[in-house]
C-alpha cells in the first residue's frame, strides 16, 4: 500500500527511552508509525521525549514511570501500556548505566547495580512483556547488549557479565518464544558517544594512567575499521528493521553494529 510505513499499528515499549540510546530508538520507531510508551524513571526526560515525537510525526505515545529491577513496577507498567493501547508488539529493553572499576576496587553493590539493571531488568520486562505477546502469537523482544556481549575489556567486570547475561536471556527467549510467534534478538553497539561513555573517557584515563585522548583512539575506537564512533541514529536504524522483521527467520541473533570494533 503506498505510504504504509513498517511500523504502522505497531505498539513499542522502550526502557530508558528518557535520553539517548532509548530516546533515538523512540523516534526511529515513530517515524515508521510505530506509538511509544516511553519508560523512564526519569519523567522530566520522558515527558520531552513524548513532546519531541508528538511535534515531529503526531506520534501517540504513553509515558511510564519503570525501575526495571522492581517487578511490581515493571508489571504495573507493562500492564498499563496494553490497557492504554489494547497491545504490544516490540520491547526494547535498553535502560542501563555504567560503573568501571578494576576488580580489585570494584564494590559489591555497585556490582550489583549494574547487573540489576541490565539483566534483572531484561528478565524482568521480558516475563511481563510476553504475558500480552503470547496471546496474540506474535512480538519483538529486542535486547540491548553490547561489544562487550561478546567481547571483554579491562575495568568492566560488571558490565561485560551483565552483557553476556542479556545474550544468553535472548538466545533463550528465541527458542520460547518461536512456538508463541515471539522474536528475539540482541543489538551490540560499539562505543556510541552518550553521555554514559562521555563519562568513561576520564574515568578511564585516571584508573589506567594515560591520557583521555589514548582513551578515545586506542581504547574505544582503536579496534574500528575508520575511527568513528558508532551513532545513536545507527543503532536506532537496527532496532526498527528488527522490529518490523516479518518471521522467525530473524531471531536469535546478535547484530554488532560497531565499525568493525567486533567482527562476528
Amino acid at each position: 500500500m503506498a505510504g504504509e510505513k513498517s511500523l504502522d499499528g505497531n505498539v513499542a515499549v522502550i526502557t530508558g527511552a528518557g535520553s539517548g540510546i532509548g530516546r533515538a530508538i523512540a523516534i526511529g520507531m515513530a517515524a515508521e508509525g510505530a506509538r511509544i510508551a516511553i519508560c523512564d524513571i526519569d519523567m522530566d526526560g520522558a515527558e520531552q521525549t513524548a513532546s519531541m515525537l508528538k511535534e515531529k510525526y503526531g506520534t501517540e505515545s504513553l509515558t511510564v514511570h519503570m525501575d526495571v529491577t522492581d517487578e511490581s513496577a515493571v508489571n504495573s507498567g507493562m500492564d498499563s501500556v496494553a490497557g492504554h493501547f489494547g497491545r504490544i508488539d516490540t520491547l526494547v529493553a535498553n535502560a542501563g548505566i555504567q560503573i568501571v572499576h578494576l576488580i580489585e576496587d570494584f564494590p559489591y553493590e555497585q556490582f550489583r547495580k549494574v547487573v540489576q539493571i541490565h539483566l534483572d531488568g531484561s528478565f524482568l520486562t521480558t516475563k511481563a512483556a510476553v504475558k500480552h505477546m503470547y496471546p496474540q502469537k506474535s512480538g519483538s523482544l529486542i535486547y540491548m547488549g553490547s561489544v562487550h556481549s561478546h567481547e571483554a575489556s579491562t575495568q568492566k567486570a560488571a558490565y561485560v557479565a551483565a552483557k553476556h547475561g542479556v545474550l544468553g536471556l535472548s538466545r533463550v527467549m528465541a527458542k520460547e518464544g518461536a512456538k508463541h510467534g515471539v522474536r528475539s534478538n540482541v543489538i551490540c553497539p560499539g562505543f556510541v558517544k552518550t553521555p554514559l561513555v562521555e563519562r568513561q573517557i576520564p574515568e578511564q584515563a585516571k584508573n589506567l594512567g594515560i591520557s583521555e585522548e589514548k582513551v578515545v583512539n586506542e581504547i574505544m575506537l582503536g579496534n574500528t575499521v575508520d575511527q568513528e564512533f558508532t551513532t545513536m541514529e545507527d543503532v536506532a536504524d537496527v532496532a526498527t528493521f528488527l522490529a518490523s522483521f516479518r518471521s522467525n527467520a530473524l531471531t536469535g541473533q546478535s547484530i554488532v553494529v560497531s565499525h568493525g570494533w567486533s567482527m562476528r
